[in-house]
């Protein structure tokens, strides 16, 4: 198995496997608890990025072609981080987008927030709070962190 499979379905099923402990704990609907999560996503794929982009290094790889291995990394990935998410909020979670919202709600109303701002808020968000762009900007989250992790990574970790 390649480098670049073997960095990306370790990030994907990690990722998988972190957000489930999160929603099994119940971290991601705790408001002092839910930033774990993207810190501990972004770590993962800090430590997958560097872990394949010095396999790929070994195979010959330089600057570009190191990137383009991180951004595959990310892609495969991605697909499993996608296909997670959404069986997290569509079976074994179904409530839990609905909770988000609550939490949200709440923590508008402990700043302070009226009524209508809260109202207001809500309704902006509305719009993306479903499983597809949950699930999109996991996608999304994964893609941009690998390109950044990659640039600066393989400025270091290449083939001589």
């Amino acid at each position: 198995m390649s480098s670049i499979m073997k960095a990306g379905l370790f990030l994907g099923i990690t990722v998988i496997i972190w957000v489930f402990i999160m929603g099994f704990t119940g971290w991601l609907l705790d408001p002092a608890l839910n930033m774990l999560f993207p810190v501990v996503a972004t770590g993962l794929n800090i430590i997958a990025i560097i872990w394949g982009l010095r396999g790929t290094a070994a195979e010959g790889r330089r600057y570009g072609g190191q990137i383009v291995a991180g951004l595959l990394i990310g892609l495969v990935a991605s697909v499993l981080i996608f296909a997670g998410s959404l069986i997290f909020t569509t079976v074994v979670f179904p409530d839990y987008l609905t909770q988000l919202q609550e939490m949200s709600r709440q923590a508008y109303a402990a700043k302070g927030w009226t009524e209508a701002e809260i109202q207001a808020a809500m309704d902006m968000g509305a719009a993306v709070q479903t499983p597809f762009w949950q699930a999109l900007f996991g996608v999304i989250g994964t893609m941009v962190t690998s390109l950044v992790v990659s640039l600066i990574t393989a400025a270091f970790v290449r083939a001589k």
